[in-house]
């Protein structure tokens, strides 16, 4: 059974940082692309990143320059390292991984407030 373990949300000021890590375990065949996506209330859940398995990027207009996906292949986590946070980040982010199957974790919520 797969899992996707999610860490680092929480409540940070605006202009302030937070690192999301999401940590995959179980019986996961091939990992083709890890990504975060993120769902405010009463909105779609949208893409913030995604890198591939190659280290392909890619990203949110809204995210560029602020947010950095990165990647540890060999423990199956992805990170997402985010700065100059603004309200309009405040969201459950949900940690994706596409390989054979596709895999979702349970979401963790950032709050941007002052």
């Amino acid at each position: 059974q797969v899992q996707l373990v999610e860490s680092g949300g929480g409540l940070v000021q605006p202009g302030g940082s937070l690192r999301l890590s999401c940590a995959a375990s179980g019986s996961i065949l091939s990992i083709y692309v890890m990504g975060w996506y993120r769902q405010a209330p009463g909105k779609q859940r949208e893409l913030v990143a995604a890198i591939t398995s190659g280290g392909s990027t890619n990203y949110a207009d809204s995210v560029k320059g602020r947010f950095t996906i990165s990647s540890d292949n060999a423990k199956n986590t992805v990170y997402l390292q985010m700065n100059s946070l603004k309200p309009e980040d405040t969201a459950v982010y949900y940690c994706n991984v596409q390989g054979v199957y596709d895999y979702w974790g349970q979401g963790t919520q950032v709050t941007v407030s002052s």
